[in-house]
């Protein structure tokens, strides 16, 4: 590759997207969902400390020893994950795809060691996209029940760890929950309901109250730079694929991509 030609990670980074440690997660949370960026980086006094994300949040919420304390008083530095994957900007875009397969985002530093950029999976795949079909890219797709309870769909993603689940009903697939679903709806559910009816109710919370409809799905002989350009205009993380008779084949998500570089 030319010197013309060359592309370095200082052209690709974005503005780093952060928050304080010592904010509340709701703050986190509300900046992750209008921004479209998960994880978010988090700083003490302008120094990195790490990360959090959609799925900490969510276990965060869930867990019964919080119960008797409102979100907003739950901070960030009680669900900050110390790991982070960190380059600098004149480093080359091929480094890339292997930093990403470790963490969701890479954080940019100059020489000096201040915060100046982050690269998730949408920026690189905005410039850099795998050679490979559909079928070569797909993941297992898992379904659960629509009827399923909340509380048996956060047990499966934190011990099986998977991060989305497709939701099926007796007409085949009707939505799709994530990590972003959970961590909306334990935010909302924790800030109506008074805290001693939370245990009760929210055993009976099932998945089709939390769910994202309508389910968008991808034929599997449809070019693969396609569905990216899709999931980048959407801002979705991940396209369940159409099999036969109404089944679901599989699932592209972020995270595959970058693996098939």
């Amino acid at each position: 590759m030319s010197e013309e030609m060359y592309i370095y990670i200082r052209d690709v980074m974005a503005k780093p997207l952060t928050i304080s440690k010592s904010a509340p997660i709701t703050d986190a949370l509300d900046k992750m969902l209008s921004e479209n960026i998960d994880p978010l980086i988090v700083t003490d006094n302008g120094a990195v400390v790490g990360t959090i994300s959609r799925q900490a949040i969510a276990e965060t919420l869930g867990k019964k020893r919080n119960a008797d304390m409102p979100p907003t008083q739950i901070h960030v530095s009680n669900t900050v994950s110390e790991d982070f994957t960190a380059a600098y900007p004149d480093q080359g875009v091929e480094i890339l795809p292997d930093l990403l397969q470790h963490a969701k985002i890479v954080v940019v530093f100059d020489q000096e060691h201040n915060l100046i950029g982050q690269v998730t999976y949408g920026d690189l795949l905005k410039i850099m996209q795998p050679s490979a079909a559909v079928k070569d890219v797909m993941e297992p797709a898992h379904t659960i029940n629509a009827e399923e309870r909340v509380v048996h769909l956060r047990r499966r993603m934190v011990d099986e760890g998977i991060a989305r689940f497709i939701v099926a009903a007796d007409n085949g697939a009707i939505g799709i929950v994530t990590e972003t679903d959970v961590a909306r709806s334990m935010r909302a559910f924790r800030e109506v309901v008074e805290e001693k009816y939370q245990d009760h109710r929210i055993r009976n919370l099932i998945v089709r109250d939390i769910m994202s409809t309508p389910l968008i799905s991808v034929d599997a002989e449809r070019p693969l730079a396609e569905i990216i350009d899709l999931m980048i205009a959407k801002k979705i993380s991940s396209l369940p694929v159409a099999g036969g008779n109404g089944q679901i084949a599989g699932i592209i998500t972020r995270s595959s991509l970058i693996k098939a570089m």
